[in-house]
């Protein structure tokens, strides 16, 4: 019977008992293995973390910040703390594949829960044709060093740095769609090995560059001043772009209650360290000047201090591995999102259909593939790294804002790890997003209006009509028919009667 006062669309909230009941298995039928332990998600963090944004993105920070590029990286280090102590709590509270997206539908209702998967869109799809862009750079270092030979420009670089169309990022994204669709083990184990190999490389770089340091590099230290260093933070947010994909894996790990809150504290501590300490070893080896805007930043420095290419061939070869590594992590991030999204209804359901051989969502990773392949071809570097951090911060705002509505509206949730300092954490963690999302600029701001438009129409005529949530609310019984599953039905009877 349909219920005399419905709630508005934007107003229906999704019980978080249903996510759960609806985890491990979509509504086909087709299930999802948990396969991964500890270990294999914290390397999976790593590797969705630790790329583009600092074997690429370093040389822009400093561009912006100067040698106070170190304190740009520790204030972007200190807003994704406050964010990931609420990723941790909601991931072992709600241990599904949706990440934010499932944490917003769970506290603030559908439409902000679709206008913050169009957000992830921006974060995975759009950041992972970024990184891809950036794999270019170091794939031509590398070539140069073995080789002497190095592909044109036109082919391996973005517009606007003299390239055309960049085949090396596609063929990266290529590749990793085909690891991914093997299956979730075989893409952990790659990732492991990869996020072990790119963490050893960093290790050297430090190594190399404190040999070399000279204290007067470090002067002047901040010579846009506070802005500067506010500019700089935002850019380096990007290189901390991934941490919160460990929740995407919420049906596919060993005890997620436990595992996602632990893998999320323990990759972030150690990338943050790692990232200091190499910001403190370019600036310290090489002047700002010298570093600012220069492609393959990394490699420049380690030749420069050994006065060898072998030295920059080795860094190089570390960058090509570790940004391959995020495009595998954060495209098999963007297509579980898309997973969760479509099992709701709100996107198309070839989404959500899992591979009965491989137990992996091959149509949605071939189809997100495709699609992003494009822009990491053609489209310049800058403007969708940009786009893709104050897409991310809008979503970590979020975040922050649905561990404190789910402390109040479902206190009796079990959760393995509590926010600390509660409320202060998640009130600080909004308010650093939102200072580092003004630190964005004008023109980034106008671009992600628009795109938040564009969502809000996808959302009205697509994602209202055909959630559901919406359905059960109007017909259970005929839902429950649908579903075909005992627990997923039950889940979807009590969203009903809360909604």
């Amino acid at each position: 019977m349909r219920p005399p006062f419905p709630r508005p669309s934007g107003l229906r909230i999704k019980s978080p008992d249903l996510l759960i009941a609806e985890s491990g298995a979509d509504l086909e039928g087709n299930g999802l293995r948990r396969s991964m332990g500890l270990f294999q998600l914290v390397c999976f963090g790593v590797g969705a973390i630790v790329g583009t944004g600092i074997f690429v993105g370093l040389s822009d920070t400093v561009a912006e910040a100067g040698p106070a590029v170190i304190v740009s990286f520790a204030l972007a280090a200190v807003t994704c703390v406050f964010t990931a102590f609420s990723f941790a709590e909601l991931g072992g509270a709600i241990p599904v594949s949706g990440s934010a997206y499932s944490y917003a539908y769970a506290t603030l209702g559908e439409r902000l829960a679709f206008l913050v998967g169009w957000c992830l869109l921006l974060e995975y799809g759009i950041s992972v044709s970024a990184v891809a862009v950036g794999w270019g750079q170091y794939l031509n270092e590398l070539l140069g060093s073995l080789t002497g030979w190095q592909l044109p420009a036109a082919l391996s670089q973005p517009p606007g740095d003299g390239g055309i169309v960049n085949i090396p990022a596609v063929v990266v994204m290529l590749l990793a769609a085909l690891l991914l669709v093997r299956g979730v083990r075989e893409s952990a184990r790659a990732t492991a090995a990869m996020a072990v190999l790119k963490l050893a490389v960093l290790v050297l770089f430090c190594v190399i560059g404190l040999s070399a340091f000279r204290a007067g590099n470090l002067t002047p230290f901040a010579p846009e001043g506070v802005a500067g260093i506010t500019s700089g933070a935002s850019l380096a947010f990007f290189s901390y772009i991934g941490f919160d994909a460990i929740t995407t894996a919420g049906e596919e790990v060993r005890d997620p209650r436990r595992n996602i809150p632990l893998a999320i504290m323990v990759s972030l501590g150690v990338v943050t360290v790692l990232y200091c300490l190499v910001a403190v070893a370019a600036i310290g080896a090489l002047s700002a000047d010298q570093v600012a805007g220069r492609p393959a930043a990394l490699s420049l420095i380690v030749n420069h201090v050994t006065d060898s290419a072998l030295g920059g061939g080795v860094i190089a070869f570390g960058a090509v591995v570790a940004i391959a590594s995020v495009v595998l992590a954060v495209l098999y991030g963007q297509t579980r999102i898309l997973m969760s999204m479509s099992r709701d209804g709100l996107v198309p359901r070839i989404f959500e259909r899992v591979s009965p051989r491989t137990s992996t969502p091959a149509a949605n990773t071939w189809i997100v593939t495709a699609v992003f392949a494009v822009p990491a071809a053609v489209v310049p570097l800058d403007a969708v790294m940009n786009l893709s951090t104050i897409g991310t911060l809008a979503v970590m705002a979020v975040v922050n804002l649905s561990v404190m509505v789910l402390r109040r509206t479902r206190p009796d949730l079990p959760r393995r790890f509590r926010v600390p300092l509660f409320p202060v954490s998640p009130v600080l963690g909004i308010a650093f997003c939102l200072y580092l999302m003004y630190g964005t600029g004008p023109a980034t701001w106008l671009q992600f209006a628009g795109f938040l438009a564009a969502g809000a129409l996808v959302y009205a005529c697509y994602g209202r009509r055909r959630s559901r949530l919406a359905a059960a609310q109007q017909n259970p019984a005929a839902d429950a028919d649908t579903a075909g599953a005992a627990p997923v039905s039950a889940g979807v009877g009590a969203a009903a009667r809360e909604g």
